[in-house]
Protein backbone atom coordinates (compact mmCIF):
# COMPACT_ATOMS: atom_id res chain seq x y z
CA UNK A 1 0.00 0.00 0.00
CA UNK A 2 0.93 3.65 -1.05
CA UNK A 3 -0.06 6.69 1.24
CA UNK A 4 0.40 9.94 1.68
CA UNK A 5 0.02 11.77 5.01
CA UNK A 6 -0.35 15.82 5.24
CA UNK A 7 0.79 17.64 8.03
CA UNK A 8 3.14 15.48 9.92
CA UNK A 9 5.30 18.04 10.67
CA UNK A 10 3.74 21.66 11.93
CA UNK A 11 4.87 24.79 10.30
CA UNK A 12 6.64 25.67 13.56
CA UNK A 13 8.72 22.05 13.51
CA UNK A 14 9.57 22.33 9.72
CA UNK A 15 11.12 25.83 10.61
CA UNK A 16 13.44 24.49 13.46
CA UNK A 17 14.36 21.26 11.40
CA UNK A 18 14.88 23.75 8.64
CA UNK A 19 17.40 26.23 10.31
CA UNK A 20 19.10 23.29 12.06
CA UNK A 21 20.03 22.02 8.90
CA UNK A 22 21.25 25.08 7.97
CA UNK A 23 24.02 24.81 10.61
CA UNK A 24 24.25 20.51 9.79
CA UNK A 25 27.19 19.28 8.65
CA UNK A 26 26.65 17.03 5.40
CA UNK A 27 28.59 14.47 4.02
CA UNK A 28 28.60 12.13 0.63
CA UNK A 29 25.09 10.22 0.32
CA UNK A 30 27.17 7.02 -1.32
CA UNK A 31 28.37 6.23 2.17
CA UNK A 32 24.82 4.20 3.52
CA UNK A 33 24.38 3.40 0.22
CA UNK A 34 24.74 0.00 -0.79
CA UNK A 35 27.20 -1.50 -3.44
CA UNK A 36 24.64 -1.27 -6.66
CA UNK A 37 22.74 1.87 -5.62
CA UNK A 38 26.42 3.72 -5.11
CA UNK A 39 26.47 3.56 -8.60
CA UNK A 40 23.27 5.72 -8.77
CA UNK A 41 23.28 7.63 -5.61
CA UNK A 42 24.35 11.38 -5.67
CA UNK A 43 22.66 13.68 -3.36
CA UNK A 44 23.74 14.79 0.41
CA UNK A 45 23.30 13.40 3.98
CA UNK A 46 23.29 15.06 7.36
CA UNK A 47 26.71 13.04 9.10
CA UNK A 48 25.31 10.08 11.65
CA UNK A 49 27.96 10.82 13.53
CA UNK A 50 26.75 14.38 13.94
CA UNK A 51 25.17 14.43 17.40
CA UNK A 52 24.31 18.26 17.38
CA UNK A 53 21.42 17.24 15.13
CA UNK A 54 20.15 14.15 17.40
CA UNK A 55 17.52 16.34 18.87
CA UNK A 56 16.00 16.78 15.72
CA UNK A 57 15.92 13.31 14.88
CA UNK A 58 14.36 12.60 18.26
CA UNK A 59 11.70 15.19 17.13
CA UNK A 60 11.21 14.45 13.95
CA UNK A 61 10.79 10.38 14.97
CA UNK A 62 7.61 11.60 17.68
CA UNK A 63 6.26 13.25 15.22
CA UNK A 64 5.81 10.39 12.66
CA UNK A 65 5.17 8.51 15.05
CA UNK A 66 2.59 10.40 17.05
CA UNK A 67 0.90 10.55 13.93
CA UNK A 68 -2.56 8.12 14.01
CA UNK A 69 -3.05 7.58 10.42
CA UNK A 70 1.35 6.63 9.91
CA UNK A 71 0.44 4.18 12.89
CA UNK A 72 -2.61 2.32 11.50
CA UNK A 73 -1.07 2.17 7.69
CA UNK A 74 2.47 0.65 8.95
CA UNK A 75 1.83 -0.59 12.40
CA UNK A 76 5.20 0.24 13.40
CA UNK A 77 7.29 -2.04 15.52
CA UNK A 78 10.92 0.17 15.17
CA UNK A 79 12.06 2.73 12.58
CA UNK A 80 15.77 2.87 11.63
CA UNK A 81 17.47 5.97 12.40
CA UNK A 82 15.79 8.86 10.41
CA UNK A 83 18.41 10.18 7.13
CA UNK A 84 18.35 13.66 6.46
CA UNK A 85 18.90 14.11 2.31
CA UNK A 86 19.99 17.16 0.83
CA UNK A 87 19.25 16.93 -3.26
CA UNK A 88 20.97 20.53 -4.98
CA UNK A 89 20.65 21.49 -8.80
CA UNK A 90 21.36 17.99 -10.76
CA UNK A 91 21.45 15.95 -7.79
CA UNK A 92 19.32 12.60 -8.26
CA UNK A 93 19.32 9.24 -7.44
CA UNK A 94 18.94 6.40 -10.32
CA UNK A 95 16.51 3.16 -9.60
CA UNK A 96 17.48 1.54 -6.45
CA UNK A 97 15.52 -0.98 -3.95
CA UNK A 98 16.13 -0.37 -0.19
CA UNK A 99 18.40 -3.19 1.57
CA UNK A 100 15.98 -5.68 3.75
CA UNK A 101 18.31 -5.27 6.58
CA UNK A 102 19.01 -1.80 7.96
CA UNK A 103 20.61 -1.07 11.42
CA UNK A 104 19.74 -5.00 12.00
CA UNK A 105 16.06 -4.19 11.42
CA UNK A 106 13.93 -5.54 8.38
CA UNK A 107 12.59 -3.15 6.30
CA UNK A 108 8.88 -3.18 5.46
CA UNK A 109 7.79 -0.05 4.78
CA UNK A 110 10.06 3.16 3.42
CA UNK A 111 8.63 6.22 3.64
CA UNK A 112 9.96 10.28 2.69
CA UNK A 113 8.80 13.51 4.41
CA UNK A 114 9.50 15.82 2.34
CA UNK A 115 11.14 19.43 3.65
CA UNK A 116 11.29 21.88 1.10
CA UNK A 117 7.77 23.65 -0.45
CA UNK A 118 7.50 21.64 -3.97
CA UNK A 119 7.45 25.43 -5.47
CA UNK A 120 11.20 25.84 -4.17
CA UNK A 121 12.56 23.22 -6.79
CA UNK A 122 12.28 21.78 -9.91
CA UNK A 123 12.15 18.19 -10.47
CA UNK A 124 13.16 15.87 -7.79
CA UNK A 125 10.03 13.72 -7.86
CA UNK A 126 10.73 10.58 -5.69
CA UNK A 127 9.04 7.98 -8.60
CA UNK A 128 7.80 4.87 -7.48
CA UNK A 129 7.03 2.07 -9.86
CA UNK A 130 4.84 -0.65 -9.98
CA UNK A 131 2.57 -3.40 -12.09
CA UNK A 132 0.28 -0.45 -12.68
CA UNK A 133 3.14 2.29 -13.95
CA UNK A 134 5.12 5.01 -12.44
CA UNK A 135 4.17 7.52 -9.64
CA UNK A 136 5.71 10.65 -9.53
CA UNK A 137 5.32 11.76 -5.64
CA UNK A 138 6.06 15.67 -4.90
CA UNK A 139 4.47 16.93 -1.59
CA UNK A 140 3.77 19.89 0.65
CA UNK A 141 6.19 20.62 3.45
CA UNK A 142 5.66 18.82 6.01
CA UNK A 143 3.93 15.85 4.36
CA UNK A 144 5.09 12.25 3.92
CA UNK A 145 4.63 9.22 1.84
CA UNK A 146 5.02 6.00 2.80
CA UNK A 147 5.45 2.90 0.49
CA UNK A 148 6.33 -0.81 0.47
CA UNK A 149 10.48 -1.07 0.54
CA UNK A 150 9.86 -3.77 -1.78
CA UNK A 151 9.52 -1.50 -4.68
CA UNK A 152 11.97 -0.06 -7.01
CA UNK A 153 12.19 3.78 -7.09
CA UNK A 154 14.05 6.77 -7.90
CA UNK A 155 14.53 10.15 -7.25
CA UNK A 156 14.43 12.72 -10.58
CA UNK A 157 17.13 14.95 -11.15
CA UNK A 158 16.11 18.39 -9.45
CA UNK A 159 17.18 20.80 -11.97
CA UNK A 160 16.02 24.05 -9.82
CA UNK A 161 16.67 25.12 -5.87
CA UNK A 162 17.13 22.48 -3.29
CA UNK A 163 15.35 19.49 -2.31
CA UNK A 164 15.19 18.71 1.31
CA UNK A 165 13.83 15.27 2.65
CA UNK A 166 13.56 13.11 5.63
CA UNK A 167 13.30 8.92 4.93
CA UNK A 168 13.48 5.97 6.95
CA UNK A 169 12.18 2.90 7.01
CA UNK A 170 9.88 0.74 9.26
CA UNK A 171 10.18 -2.78 10.60
CA UNK A 172 6.07 -3.52 10.96
CA UNK A 173 4.48 -5.79 13.58
CA UNK A 174 2.47 -7.01 10.37
CA UNK A 175 5.12 -8.33 7.50
CA UNK A 176 2.59 -8.86 4.89
CA UNK A 177 1.86 -5.78 2.91
CA UNK A 178 -1.58 -6.87 1.66
CA UNK A 179 -2.64 -7.79 5.34
CA UNK A 180 -1.49 -4.54 6.71
CA UNK A 181 -3.75 -2.80 3.92
CA UNK A 182 -6.82 -5.25 5.05
CA UNK A 183 -6.01 -3.58 8.25
CA UNK A 184 -6.06 -0.32 7.46
CA UNK A 185 -9.48 -0.77 5.50
CA UNK A 186 -11.19 -1.79 8.57
CA UNK A 187 -9.70 0.32 11.24
CA UNK A 188 -10.74 3.14 8.51
CA UNK A 189 -13.80 1.92 8.66
CA UNK A 190 -14.86 1.06 12.32
CA UNK A 191 -13.41 4.79 12.94
CA UNK A 192 -15.80 6.87 10.54
CA UNK A 193 -18.64 3.88 11.80
CA UNK A 194 -17.91 5.08 15.37
CA UNK A 195 -17.89 8.56 14.81
CA UNK A 196 -21.48 8.69 12.67
CA UNK A 197 -23.29 6.31 15.18
CA UNK A 198 -20.98 6.13 18.09
CA UNK A 199 -20.73 2.54 20.08
CA UNK A 200 -23.05 0.18 18.66
CA UNK A 201 -23.28 -4.20 18.10
CA UNK A 202 -22.24 -3.80 14.15
CA UNK A 203 -19.29 -1.34 15.62
CA UNK A 204 -17.79 -4.14 18.39
CA UNK A 205 -17.98 -6.68 15.41
CA UNK A 206 -15.32 -4.93 13.35
CA UNK A 207 -13.73 -3.98 16.34
CA UNK A 208 -13.22 -7.37 17.33
CA UNK A 209 -12.33 -8.90 14.00
CA UNK A 210 -9.51 -6.19 13.65
CA UNK A 211 -8.50 -7.05 16.69
CA UNK A 212 -7.84 -10.73 16.29
CA UNK A 213 -6.62 -10.21 12.78
CA UNK A 214 -4.25 -7.99 14.03
CA UNK A 215 -3.71 -10.80 16.55
CA UNK A 216 -3.60 -13.46 14.29
CA UNK A 217 -1.12 -11.28 12.42
CA UNK A 218 1.42 -9.85 14.52
CA UNK A 219 5.13 -10.90 14.75
CA UNK A 220 6.00 -9.78 18.36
Amino acid sequence: MQISIGNVLSAADLKTVRDALKRARFVDGRVTAGFAARQVKNNEQVDNADRSFDSIRQLVTERILGNDVFRMATRPKALTPLLFARYEKAKHYGNHVDDALMQGLRTDVSFTLFLSEPKSYSGGELVIESAAGEDAVKLPAGSLVAYSATTLHRVAKVTRGERLVCCGWVRSFIRDAAQRELLFDLDTARRRMFARDGKSADYDLLAKTSANLLRMWAED
